[in-house]
């Protein structure tokens, strides 16, 4: 079977051989059972991934009842959630007037263990509006976060500089959240645990994402799910603000912020519509021997999920709200054969639950990116469920 390597970063590249050459030295057995970081019974273990609980492959045949019982199998997974605070205590720390719309800075308890300072934008007028969580991606780029979808205001020096080199390569120049803000949208942005505000005291390192996220499995928690369940506290935080239309919120990101963009769609009732650029896959395929294995998977790593649902399944929970999946030609990262089986998997829900027009997946000729024109589709999308 013809293998080879899935993209990774030049630095990434650099690193590896650099590790290589340290470790090509030291003695080893000649037989082993890891290789290329995956179990030589890779396999063997993928024909045993048969998704029993998805649509289709359950016995259960009442949608509703389906999607309640794979639901609460998923959240089950998630092991323990952090807990809420008793009161989000809400306070606006900075404000400034742009075009069109007014961005705040504003802190409130995420959870009962973290206050967080989130960006808030808010059009001119009095509302109520259509409202948007905005989730950043992840980049193996750690020092900003929320930073990725608002243009920042009131912070140091390099934190201006680094945001607008990560909204000219990622966006073309053009920050997500304040474009869709100035379109009509009240939209929130928090940094996901370990990055921005909330990373490491020692500072910036993605190399230590596995020693956290196995900390967090010795306390019985899970890194990935903690994302996940503070994406769903900060759409029930976005639900309070005054001029925010409790029954017209959506969500919106690129690559892991697509993923938590559907992860979030799949398990939040507050969510009605979502967006989600350059993530999806199915995991036969893009942990193989023939693409190698995908990356960035501390943060997207439920345990145990994929003994009952594979990506697609969970992000058909979402089912019969109206989702835009939005995938990359040349996207390195997810390959299209994959995407295009997602998909498949996929329209097979909506499809059988006379929604199908609710459910738009694309493959664009693009890269991994979030461009104005994609941008420009996605609000039009939105605009056509949400307002």
């Amino acid at each position: 079977m013809k293998r080879f390597i899935a993209y990774f970063s030049i630095a990434a590249l650099a690193f590896g051989a650099s590790a290589q050459s340290k470790k090509s030295d030291v003695p080893h057995s000649s037989r082993y059972e890891i290789e290329r970081d995956m179990p030589t019974f890779l396999d063997r273990i993928h024909e045993e991934l048969t998704y029993p609980l998805a649509w289709g492959n359950s016995d259960i045949k009442d949608y509703c009842v389906w999607n309640r019982t794979a639901r609460d199998k998923v959240i089950e997974l998630m092991l323990t959630p952090p807990k809420h605070s008793s009161s989000w205590a809400p306070e606006v720390v900075a404000e400034e007037k742009r075009d069109g719309y007014t961005a705040q800075k504003v802190a409130f308890n995420l959870t009962d263990y973290s206050r967080v300072e989130a960006y808030v934008l808010t059009p001119d007028g009095d509302g109520p509006f259509p409202a948007l969580v905005a989730l950043h991606d992840h980049g193996g780029h750690y020092t900003i976060g929320k930073e990725k979808m608002i243009r920042p205001f009131e912070v140091d020096a390099w934190v201006y500089d680094d945001a607008d080199k990560w909204a000219d390569n990622l966006y073309e120049g053009q920050y997500l959240g304040d474009y869709l803000a100035k379109n009509g949208y009240v939209v929130i942005s928090v940094d996901a645990l370990f990055w921005g505000d909330r990373g490491r005291k020692e500072g910036p390192d993605g190399s230590k994402h596995a020693n956290i996220a196995g900390n967090f499995q010795m306390l019985g928690r899970n890194m990935s799910a903690w994302m996940n369940f503070e994406d769903m506290y900060t759409a029930e935080f976005l639900a309070t603000l005054p001029k925010v239309d409790p029954e017209r919120i959506g969500c919106i990101g690129l690559s892991m912020g697509a993923y938590r963009s559907w992860m979030l769609a799949a398990l939040s009732p507050i969510i009605k519509a979502g967006v989600a650029v350059c993530w999806m896959t199915t995991t036969d395929i893009q942990l193989s021997w023939e693409y190698g294995r995908e990356k960035g998977g501390f943060a997207n790593c439920l345990l145990g999920v994929r003994n009952y649902l594979d990506y697609p399944h969970v992000a058909s929970l979402a089912c019969p709200k109206p989702m835009f999946f939005l995938n990359g030609e040349t996207d390195k990262l997810f390959p299209t054969v994959a995407v295009n089986k997602a998909f498949g998997e996929m329209r097979k829900v909506w499809e059988s639950q006379g929604a199908s027009d609710n459910l738009r997946t694309e493959i664009w000729d693009i890269g991994h990116q979030c461009h104005k024109k994609e941008q420009s589709e996605c609000l039009k999308f939105l605009d056509k469920h949400l307002k």
